[in-house]
């Protein structure tokens, strides 16, 4: 079989690598694809958003699997796409995808089916936002409505943050359409957690939790980013907190796709937040996650191209999926200034005095001609090691970060401290 991987991040790096060890496979191919997925599969240069190529190059290289990693080509439909080709795709329809790519759309979903969530309303009105705002207590949560990178989110904690985040989002349209709508919400306060799952519409299957760390700086601190680390299992959340979220959240959110005439087949992560009620929702997103991939993965035993296979053929029940009782911790290695401003271009050295077991999944990152490998994003790679315990597989990461290096490399140095410290 040959499988088309869709993306350039570390994610998809993180499952080209995964596939790859598929006896079921036969070739891989990325698109665009980085430095990383470029030494197991072959890349194709086609941009992300002309989705009518990649799925015309699918069917020219004759693919039995395409996977779709990044949430954009999700929310424009590229699934439905594939599907109208007759190539078996990985990935929830556009209109499943609306869990992700519309935040109204996902909380009338939770709200009309008693998914535990945070209080609060849709807004289309500027003015009536802005009211409620002001008669609501601090801090506050203002969410554009649509996609937007990961940035269209404010906690504020006064009304001047929450006015400011409000006119960024609706008036002067930082976001673009993705602030036609803002969702205004209470603030929860408690521990997060992502939980991921497989659907094949009716059926669901948990895979093991993680957490993320989305702060800049150690102690989180700093602005906001895609995520800068991440580690698996968190000891907070047991498998008795798994079942509770299937029970309470997963499965009503699938059920209730299913009414809809979506039936989400593929990944649904849930963002949850446990607080003294219990789990609830912050976001749900309709691919694998980004760092938290690079830290599940290397824990499942499991074929995850059979995995895949069975999500499309509706026989998930009858998949036994195993996972590795080991600890995985990945720290991400981004450019000087990210998330603001940063060069490119940079080469990246790494040494030969690399453990062996140590994983390095690129994602800014893209080989030249001459075959250096150099800094092409704000994320450059995500480094990521396993061991008995969180704090073996964290001594080990953070031992063999010194052996990789460009010009204005920094990373926090705190990913899974509060587990093992």
């Amino acid at each position: 079989m040959k499988v088309l991987v869709i993306g350039n991040g570390a994610r998809e790096h993180t499952l080209v690598w995964k596939i790859a060890r598929s006896p079921r496979v036969d070739a891989i191919y990325a698109v665009p694809g980085n430095a990383g997925t470029g030494k197991l599969a072959g890349n194709l240069a086609i941009p992300l958003n002309d989705m009518a190529s990649i799925v015309e190059k699918a069917r020219e290289l004759e693919i039995g699997l395409a996977v779709v990693g990044p949430e954009a080509p999700l929310a424009a439909g590229i699934t439905d796409l594939f599907d109208q080709a007759g190539i078996p795709v990985f990935g929830p329809s556009m209109a499943a995808a609306r869990l992700e790519s519309s935040k109204s759309f996902a909380r009338d979903i939770m709200q009309r089916n008693n998914v535990p969530c945070a209080e609060g309303q849709t807004f289309t009105s500027f003015s009536k936002a802005k009211k409620y705002i002001e008669t609501h207590d601090m801090p506050i949560v203002v969410k554009a409505d649509g996609l937007a990178a990961g940035k269209g989110v404010t906690v504020a904690n006064n009304l001047d943050e929450a006015i400011g985040a409000l006119n960024s989002i609706m008036q002067d349209r930082a976001f673009g359409s993705a602030g036609d709508k803002v969702v205004v919400e209470e603030c929860l306060l408690g521990r997060e957690v992502s939980l991921l799952a497989f659907s094949d519409g009716v059926n669901v299957v948990a895979m093991v939790p993680a957490c993320d760390y989305k702060r800049v700086f150690d102690d989180d601190q700093g602005p906001n980013t895609g995520g800068m680390g991440s580690y698996s299992p968190p000891g907070f959340f047991n498998q008795e907190m798994t079942d509770r979220v299937l029970e309470d959240i997963i499965r009503p959110t699938v059920a209730a796709m299913a009414k809809e005439g979506a039936p989400y087949r593929g990944v649904l992560y849930t963002g949850l937040i446990i607080t003294q009620q219990g789990p609830k929702v912050l976001e749900f997103n309709a691919r694998f996650g980004d760092p938290e991939t690079q830290v599940i993965l290397p824990r499942l035993e499991s074929d995850l191209v059979e995995i895949m296979l069975a999500v499309l053929d509706g026989r998930l029940d009858r998949m036994k999926i195993a996972w590795s009782r080991d600890a995985c911790v990945g720290v991400v290695l981004a450019s000087g200034g990210y998330p603001g401003s940063y060069r490119t271009d940079l080469p990246i050295s790494i040494s030969d005095r690399l453990e062996n077991d140590i994983n390095i999944f690129f994602a800014g990152a893209v080989k030249r001609n001459d075959g250096k490998i150099v800094t092409s994003g704000g994320r450059v790679l995500t480094v990521t090691a396993t061991g008995r315990t969180l704090k073996e597989a964290s001594e080990k990461v953070y031992r063999n970060i010194p052996h990789i290096d460009f010009e204005g490399c920094h990373f926090r140095r705190d990913i899974a401290a509060r587990e093992v410290n």
